[in-house]
């Protein structure tokens, strides 16, 4: 069986073991997912159904179906592919492989509740005759502050608009201008105009159409509101993502470029605020800068020529930087962004979401400037992948922001994100067939995996005192890594933060155990926040190992990009287990023959 993450994408040949049950229905048994390597050893995944939402069926084939209705049975139900998450990379990757085998698509939420969803800018590839591969591809190293694998790029720039044509085929629907043409809008960083958009809505159409696919196919079963926890192998366990294949022992890579978009809706500066804060930061997207938008201060005084010589299409670490630089310089909450210069009808027709949100709060984009703000967006690191999106596990298979493949170098280009997670989505899916193959499946093994037990088994009071002081610990992480390992750092903020999150984390595991928690427990809240603590640990450690400043990382300390520094930061797995909870697998430890 094959796996992947999607999204946070990752393909694992092995199996799923998937527990069912509702916040209501605590003794609900569990249902369990299962595939098995044709390696010597066993590997799988653990995941559990989210409490706290009702399970929705989505109509996947009888295959689904037949699980659900046997959801009381202790069911174990096996499957050739695993996917987890329900982003492009996986449904675009569950969608090849169910030609050859069964899959089973595993997400945390809503389906369509993706980092794809969200993604408004676009796909960039070369469509234009004017333009080429080759420049693409020395646009994406120049963004990457050279720190890109040129074999990566160059597969990535070639193959890229094959698989936008393959989108294409399958329904997604893009712009086209006047002359019936693909519409190619421009971003920072680019030199040609070649990105594919919906409007500045990209992401959700092309997950309407991955969707649609996946729902006319009768092999692929879909199971929303599933969170998975733990892969399982002979000698180790992981996770979820990234955290889970640092806990299986995968090699992790350049953790450190942390990409902050450099243009969130700052709500501080809207003429009515939201009710409430948001979970997550409403992006206006580079298309706007790219359209010919100017960043001002509130003086309005554009500053970003001070910067550097590209102003506005400078690529986003530089944008990001020089934000942050105005914002503590002048002590201003944020900057504003214009496009109020362009006719209203072209704004209108480019940017009908942004417009639509800020006009929801009091804002007309077509006469007033944007306040903006940078805000943490997408990680470059991630498992250290191969041309055919291999890791270090065997049969573990990444793609989309979990993978580092060499594509990003120390800083995204813009809308290379989407591109890179199509064309790894699809080099893996010949290796996991191959893989498949062999299969030598033991179901006996299933026995050996120990249970996790749902937090609904805790007492109400004792569960409701975790779950809120889960929601503090976890807005005092961010708080740390916002203040300590942001935008501009220097080694003593990164020594601090490391000596800060370990004392949270101790500081909440020790509040669970004391609630009734016990090791194999599991529950939503809980199962993130382990794995925040986790790729928190990853960052700092990376970004305490780069003694230069490079792209996405930059440090007081050492200001300067170095020649002899230009290579990735690789963490290697160790034997050495840390102590604490976040750190080690939840379920048993199998015993290899």
């Amino acid at each position: 069986m094959a796996k992947l993450m999607g999204g946070a994408a990752g393909f694992q040949q092995g199996a799923m073991h998937a527990q069912r049950a509702r916040m209501q229905a605590s003794g609900l048994p569990p249902l369990s997912f299962k595939t098995f390597c044709s390696i010597p050893r066993f590997v799988g995944a653990k995941a559990v159904n989210v409490p706290q939402q009702q399970h929705t069926r989505h109509r996947v084939g009888s295959i689904r179906a037949s699980a659900l209705s046997r959801l009381q049975d202790d069911t174990t139900r096996y499957f050739d592919f695993v996917v987890i998450g329900s982003g492009v990379a996986g449904l675009r990757y569950a969608l090849e492989v169910s030609k050859h085998g069964s899959v089973a698509i595993i997400t945390k939420a809503e389906p369509h509740e993706s980092n794809t969803n969200y993604a408004q800018g676009g796909v960039s590839a070369v469509l234009c005759p004017s333009d080429s591969v080759e420049s693409h591809m020395q646009d994406t190293i120049v963004a990457g502050a050279y720190l890109c694998d040129e074999e990566t790029v160059r597969i990535v720039c070639t193959e890229g608009p094959e698989r936008v044509k393959e989108l294409i085929a399958m329904g997604a629907s893009f712009d086209h201008g006047e002359d019936g043409r693909l519409h190619l809008a421009r971003e920072g960083g680019h030199s040609h105009n070649r990105i594919v958009h919906s409007a500045d809505m990209t992401g959700r159409e092309i997950e309407r159409a991955l969707l649609q696919a996946v729902e006319n196919d009768e092999n692929i079963s879909l199971f929303g509101h599933h969170y998975a926890i733990d892969l399982l192998t002979c000698q180790v366990a992981t996770g979820d993502g990234i955290a889970m294949c640092h806990r299986a022992q995968a090699v992790i890579s350049n953790m450190e470029f942390v990409q902050f978009h450099p243009t969130a809706l700052a709500d501080e500066g809207l003429p009515i605020k939201p009710a409430k804060t948001r979970d997550n930061a409403f992006l206006v997207t580079e298309a706007v800068r790219g359209d010919g938008g100017i960043l001002y201060n509130q003086s309005m005084e554009r500053f970003m020529p001070l910067y550097d010589d590209r102003a506005e299409l400078a690529p986003r670490d530089v944008v990001a930087r020089s934000i942050d630089d105005q914002l503590k310089k002048r002590g201003e909450k944020y900057v504003l962004l214009d496009i109020s210069h362009k006719p209203r009808e072209k704004i209108l027709a480019h940017f009908p979401n942004i417009a639509a949100e800020c006009l929801r709060h009091g804002l007309d984009i077509t006469r007033q400037p944007i306040p903006v703000v940078p805000a943490a967006h997408y990680m470059c690191g991630g498992v250290r992948a191969g041309l055919q999106g291999e890791t270090s596990v065997k049969g573990l298979y990444v793609a989309g922001e979990v993978a580092c493949t060499g594509l990003h170098g120390a800083n995204r280009l813009a809308s290379n994100s989407l591109l890179e997670a199509l064309v790894f989505a699809q080099r893996a899916v010949q290796p996991s067939i191959d893989h498949m193959v062999d299969v030598d499946a033991d179901p006996c093994l299933a026995a050996k995996w120990a249970r996790p037990v749902l937090s609904v088994s805790i007492r109400d009071s004792s569960l409701s005192d975790i779950i809120e002081r889960t929601r503090k610990i976890r807005m005092d992480l961010q708080s740390i890594m916002w203040e300590y390992v942001g935008i501009v750092r220097s080694t003593n903020r990164l020594k601090n933060a490391e000596w800060k999150i370990g004392d949270l984390e101790s500081e909440w595991e020790e509040f669970l155990f004391r609630r009734g928690w016990k090791p194999t427990t599991v529950g939503i809240e809980a199962c993130e926040m382990r794995n925040l603590f986790c790729c928190a640990k990853l960052v700092v450690k990376s970004a305490l190992a780069r003694r230069e400043s490079r792209g996405l990382h930059f440090t007081e300390d050492f200001p300067y990009l170095e020649e002899s520094k230009r290579k990735p930061t690789v963490i290697f797995p160790t034997t050495i287990q840390e102590l604490t909870w976040s750190s080690k697998p939840l379920q048993r430890q199998l015993q290899c023959k």
